[in-house]
């Protein structure tokens, strides 16, 4: 369902938004929208696994001369075998 929206916006800003809307091939109104989808959906947690990992955050301590990139090639090689 769609519902009207007016909003004040500076010139300029439209102007320049309109001309990337005609060089993309989109409506103003679809990148409104798009923007404002992608926005909320980035404010909202995505599934339990997300909510879990922040939870772990920072909880896990690593040894001072932990290499992530050795590790991580290791795990992947060990991973191709």
């Amino acid at each position: 369902m769609s519902k009207k929206l007016t909003l004040n916006v500076d010139e300029t800003i439209i102007e320049k938004a309109k001309a990337y809307a005609h060089q993309t091939g989109r409506s103003l109104y679809g990148l409104v929208e798009n923007y404002l989808r992608d926005f909320v959906a980035r404010e909202q947690p995505n599934s339990l696994i997300d909510e879990k990992i922040s939870r772990l955050s920072g909880k896990i301590k690593l040894p001072e001369n932990f290499n992530e990139e050795e590790t991580l090639r290791s795990f992947l090689e060990e991973k191709s075998i």
